[in-house]
């Protein structure tokens, strides 16, 4: 079954960014790109450039995966990797009775989240890290994270850390970008890159671990946790015109915008016109629509016999 829904993203804050340290995102996407160039950047470092870049489409997933976990009505719900705030602010706005705690290891996606927060007496944000959860057992009733778990170093010692800390019975759910295939804004990006740049393949972002389906099926079902369900999520994303396509890319944001910042000026109009090129756009100006999808997982921890 797809869920999918569509609708103009407004501008107002609120997205997961990912939880990673430092060191894992270096390892990951290692790549002598030019001559010259700063090789270390903070692919995840602005708040503000995130919204722009990623967080407004992280608003349009936020709600569904919300539904699709079947999240409580009440009692207290954690959000694993709180970035600036979209699925807290989501789980909030649709279940009036929870309270909501979000962990992000970035002290500006907290304060930025905790600057825009429209649920002050229910929602707050703390700096945290999901393999070391500083909460007793059992302290949540249902546990989300959102476009974060294939950048967690350890994901299995992550995902033991939330059972511990999620009531028996209680739901965990986790969604990821589908990045090798039905995430069209990146893919189109990646694939034009590669096509023009063989060093490129290293960061396309189509190598990252649990973004294939099964992959994070797999490891819930590894982590213990019953009545698996995996099922893609579809939203639509609307641009305005190719700049709203094309110009966030320049923000130094992710593996896609550490790429941007690495080409000197002439590969940077070829990649661009490779790009416009594989949107098949009639005039810079017109609006345009590209799918995307993410890959959910929910599970329940086993009640104590």
């Amino acid at each position: 079954m797809l869920i999918t829904t569509s609708g103009q993203p407004e501008p107002h804050p609120g997205d997961i960014r990912t939880l990673m340290s430092r060191r894992r995102v270096l390892a990951i996407l290692a790549l002598p790109l030019l001559p010259g160039r700063d090789q270390s950047p903070k692919m995840f470092g602005d708040a503000e450039n995130y919204e722009r870049f990623m967080g407004r489409w992280s608003r349009l997933v936020a709600p569904l995966l919300v539904d699709f976990t079947n999240t409580a009505d009440s009692g207290k719900v954690l959000d694993v990797g709180s970035g600036t705030g979209s699925l807290a602010f989501a789980i909030a706005d649709r279940k009036p009775r929870v309270l909501v705690l979000g962990i992000d290891p970035s002290q500006e996606y907290i304060a930025y989240a905790s600057s825009r927060n429209p649920f002050p007496d229910r929602v707050s944000f703390q700096v945290g890290d999901a393999q070391d959860l500083h909460f007793p057992d059992e302290s949540f009733q249902t546990s989300l994270s959102l476009l974060v778990f294939n950048f967690i170093p350890d994901p299995r010692k992550a995902l033991g850390e939330v059972r511990r800390v999620t009531k028996p019975g209680g739901r965990i759910s986790a969604a990821v970008w589908d990045y090798g295939a039905e995430m069209r804004m990146l893919r189109t990006f990646w694939d034009a890159a590669v096509s023009i740049d063989a060093r490129a393949d290293k960061l396309d972002e189509r190598h990252m671990p649990l973004c294939r389906a099964g992959e994070l099926l797999q490891l819930w079902r590894q982590g213990g946790l019953e009545n698996v369900h995996e099922q893609p999520i579809g939203i639509t994303m609307r641009f305005q015109s190719f700049a709203d396509y094309w110009e966030p890319f320049h923000l130094g944001q992710g593996p896609a915008g550490t790429y941007v910042g690495s080409l000197d000026r002439d590969m940077l109009r070829a990649l661009r016109g490779e790009v416009k090129r594989r949107l098949s756009l009639r005039a810079e100006d017109v609006p345009f629509e590209l799918p995307a999808r993410v890959w959910a997982v929910r599970g329940t921890v086993p009640m104590r016999s």
